[in-house]
């Protein structure tokens, strides 16, 4: 299958980007090194290209009930201007795809979901639309997205927009003008933990937003970022990578979801999974730091002092800021406390680690 190309794939060809196939995608990995890139975002500012995004319109009057049936959060207790992290739990007990909700009015909302399953939300929203009958459009093809992150985020983009970005809260949005484009998507979310916003605007008007955005930020070494440093940001914050960390097989509950998992409404699977909150789950996602030296992998078995396998990572790496190997993974009930001791088999090494509470860099 050929990979479909984001608005500035030239411009990042330009840039210099290592370039890769990513969730169908020809995508930006990295321009210097991971690690300079991550430290970018974490102390300075940096911006993703993340236009591979999807982005579906639920609109009309049917549009909450359709939201409140397919997502696990609560999506009535938005309010104009409030955005929403959720999950589509499927049928059986697993996730469909972890997204974000944002409420534009009543009867206006727009649902933001990972790029490796556009095709299979859209198709899992509509059967379900069929007996609800929202206006649903999928318009993934029609939008950039980048997310300008970091301390110094907020501060480069007051430069180019009249709007007051310290009045848009964590997890609130606008629509205004920026960097002389207008009806840009003004987001205050981000997954990498070090604060900024998201611009979702429309791919013809990318380039003029995207050089606005590197003009107002040269002298605070402003640097594009690519995919790699995105993973071990967010992994140093514990947040879930869908394919690694949940997918249609994993629980919210195990996954430390429960949070976003709202049973005062009826929606997809609801019933067993409130009878699994009530029973308790057997495994749980954690986080690790390792005391030893090496690198966790995702597919590597995690086993107690005893040497019994009690789990799997899910998600390591080398974490930039803490010089040490981190990871997530599902371990047993028993040894989710933070503090316990676990061991990573590193093909034929133990590698000792400490489980600990989220997020595992603190920064």
């Amino acid at each position: 299958m050929e990979l479909k190309k984001i608005a500035l794939n030239d411009v990042h060809e330009q840039l210099g980007a290592k370039m890769m196939p990513f969730a169908g995608y020809n995508m930006p990995v990295r321009y210097s090194s991971d690690i300079e890139e991550h430290k970018t975002v974490r102390e300075g500012v940096g911006v993703f290209d993340v236009s591979h995004m999807g982005e579906f319109w639920v609109e009309g009057p049917k549009a909450l009930e359709l939201i409140q049936k397919v997502t696990s959060n609560d999506a009535s207790k938005l309010v104009d201007g409030q955005a929403q992290y959720s999950c589509l739990p499927n049928e059986t007990g697993g996730i469909v795809d972890d997204l974000i909700v944002y409420r534009f009015g009543d009867e206006k909302y727009l649902l933001v979901v990972n790029a490796s399953n556009i095709d299979k939300d859209f198709a899992h929203i509509s059967k379900y639309n069929k007996s609800i009958g929202a206006e649903l459009r999928n318009e993934s093809d029609d939008y950039s997205l980048f997310a300008v992150q970091g301390p110094k985020a907020t501060e480069i983009l007051q430069k180019l927009t009249e709007v007051d970005l310290s009045s848009v809260k964590f997890y609130h949005f606008t629509t205004g003008s920026i960097g002389g484009v207008d009806d840009v998507i003004i987001s205050g979310t981000g997954y990498t933990g070090s604060g900024g916003f998201e611009l979702y605007v429309k791919n013809e008007d990318a380039l003029k937003l995207w050089d606005a955005i590197f003009e107002a930020g040269k002298d605070a070494d402003i640097k594009p970022i690519g995919l790699g440093a995105r993973d071990t940001l967010r992994l140093e914050k514990g947040y879930c990578l869908y394919g690694n960390d949940i997918d249609d097989t994993t629980s919210p509950l195990e996954a430390g979801l429960g949070w976003i998992t709202k049973f005062t409404k009826d929606f997809i699977n609801s019933e067993n999974l409130q009878k699994q909150k009530e029973e308790g789950v057997s495994r749980k996602l954690v986080g690790f730091i390792l005391e030893d030296r090496g690198i966790p992998r995702k597919d590597y078995l995690i086993e107690d002092a005893d040497g019994n396998e009690i789990g799997i990572v899910t998600s390591g790496s080398q974490s930039p800021m803490l010089e040490k190997g981190i990871g997530l993974g599902y371990v047993t009930k028993e040894n989710a406390t933070a503090g316990t001791e676990i061991f990573i088999v590193v093909r034929n090494r133990k590698l000792k680690a400490i489980v600990e509470k989220l997020p595992l860099y603190k920064g």
